[in-house]
């Protein structure tokens, strides 16, 4: 399993993002053949740190090579890209990751 988080802090505009985020950003990424699980929260709270977040997104794909592949597709170019629209009212960060049972 690989999981793919990203995060964005307190928009500029929050309408203008919430309504982005909804209508065009979320069915680019829920178009991507390989995901399995895109879940988002709202209600973030640091435990340790200063880092504040508006919104966290966490998506899963089966294998790396589903979500490279997923990503190199046309529909993958066009997500990726849509991020920087959304970064014109929020900053972002995300990172990708393979979980491990321990």
């Amino acid at each position: 399993m690989v999981r793919f988080l990203v995060m964005y802090q307190q928009p500029t505009d929050v309408d203008a993002f919430e309504q982005h985020y909804r209508d065009v950003h979320i069915p680019l990424a829920k178009g991507l053949p390989g995901l399995r699980r895109y879940a988002v929260s709202r209600n973030v709270r640091p435990v340790r740190g200063e880092a504040q977040f508006y919104l966290v997104a966490e998506l899963e794909w089966d294998d790396m090579e589903s979500l490279r592949r997923d990503f190199a597709s046309p529909d993958g170019r066009a997500t990726a890209a849509d991020v920087e629209t959304l970064a014109q009212w929020s900053a972002v960060q995300s990172m990708i990751y393979e979980p491990e049972d321990v």
